[in-house]
């Protein structure tokens, strides 16, 4: 990598190369916007690697990169009960993170980025005004400098951008996730289109764990808050449980994901968060990818806004439009995990509401399109009248 100093000049500097990162310098290189986009290289994200029909057709995903098409989902409760989702007539497609974020990051490159192996460390500024990112190439690598009208952070839930830029970062809520990709086995009993969650305590006292097919291999994962809970125990107990014990393991990978989508994200001057960084991932069911991208489509959008008007009041409708978009289903999935989660009783209840028609249908409706279903008011009533039966125990689960 030549060496750069504080004259060369971008209109964005984007930390952070995941899906939001990505879509975002994507999006603003393809406006002519000059863009750089700063990605550590050599990270994979634990993910499940699930992706909704809408992301799909929203941001023109190929075929090539789904390692899979889920049909079914099982959910399995504490006493091992299980229940089988059937997602009817369409699929989720499911996609490896070690393949899905290159992809996107060279169609960033394609779409005229400057993408580069670099890693962030602060954000300095003149008495203009002006802002500097200073980055090495590579941990202990050379400093270099760049000069930036607008920084967009996208290095994930504990983004150092954010900390740095953000009032409130350093205390975002945080579940801490780990899975381990291992070697799918030979034998016919692990279902290739069905992915198992697993609601049980001692897998996870706080949210779930999984068991997600990716083609040739199979993300065996689980996630919790609780500190001094053994993640990688709880997987291994889940691989003996599961006969994966013997496959051979692939990879382990770590990283806290955002409870909650942050108040602020931005600094009202030079500095917007997108992705984990601002907070969006989905609670109970931790889906983070879809969100991340649009969160990038949006921040891109107030960033192309901001840079036309000089207005930094235009960052902030990122935010406002997401939530606008999506705020409604993150307070009911975060209401869900906080009634549900809490006690294997309650898990135990929540997978016997599974069972249901009803709830099966306009789960699969607003997952694979990303709306709220609001057509059907009887089967929403219906659904209301079963959770509080099972929440106060007048039915046995």
């Amino acid at each position: 990598m030549a060496d750069h100093d504080a004259s060369e000049t971008f209109d964005v500097v984007v930390v952070g190369g995941g899906p939001a990162g990505a879509i975002a310098a994507a999006d603003l290189a393809a406006t002519g916007r000059r863009v750089l986009l700063l990605d550590k290289a050599g990270r994979i994200k634990p993910c499940g690697g699930a992706i909704p029909p809408r992301l799909i057709r929203d941001f023109a995903i190929p075929d090539a990169l789904l390692v899979a098409r889920i049909r079914c989902a099982r959910m399995v409760a504490p006493s091992a009960r299980s229940v089988d989702m059937p997602v009817g007539d369409g699929f989720v497609g499911m996609v490896d993170r070690e393949h899905f974020d290159p992809y996107l990051r060279e169609r960033a490159a394609l779409a005229g980025a400057d993408l580069r192996d670099g890693l962030f460390e602060r954000i300095t500024r003149e008495s203009a005004g002006s802002a500097i990112v200073h980055y090495r190439s590579g941990k202990g690598g050379e400093e270099h400098k760049v000069r930036a009208r607008l920084i967009i952070g996208a290095d994930g839930a504990t983004s150092s951008v954010g900390r740095a830029e953000i009032p409130g970062h350093a205390r975002m809520r945080q579940v801490f996730a780990y899975h381990e990709i291992v070697r799918r086995p030979a034998d016919t009993g692990h279902d290739g289109a069905r992915c198992d969650v697993y609601y049980q305590g001692r897998l996870s006292p706080d949210f779930y764990a999984w068991i997600f097919p990716h083609g040739e291999t199979v993300s065996v994962g689980t996630g919790s808050a609780r500190k001094g809970f053994s993640l990688r125990s709880a997987i291994r107990d889940l691989r003996a449980d599961t006969g994966l014990d013997a496959c051979e393991t692939i990879r382990r990978e770590g990283a806290p994901l955002p409870l909650k989508p942050l108040r602020r994200w931005d600094n009202g001057r030079d500095v917007l968060l997108a992705g984990d960084a601002a907070g969006v991932v989905a609670p109970a069911s931790g889906e983070g990818i879809y969100y991340a991208m649009l969160g990038g489509r949006l921040a891109a959008e107030a960033a192309g806004a901001f840079l036309a008007t000089g207005d930094a009041r235009a960052l902030a409708q990122a935010r406002k439009r997401f939530m606008r978009l999506h705020g409604r289903v993150f307070w009911i999935l975060g209401m869900m995990q906080w009634v549900w989660y809490r006690s294997d009783n309650l898990r135990e209840r929540f997978v016997s509401i599974c069972k249901d028609k009803d709830v099966q249908q306009l789960t699969w409706d607003s997952y694979m399109n990303k709306e709220l279903v609001r057509a059907k008011p009887a089967a929403h009533a219906r659904i209301f009248v079963k959770d509080l039966a099972h929440l106060f125990r007048w039915v046995s689960p």
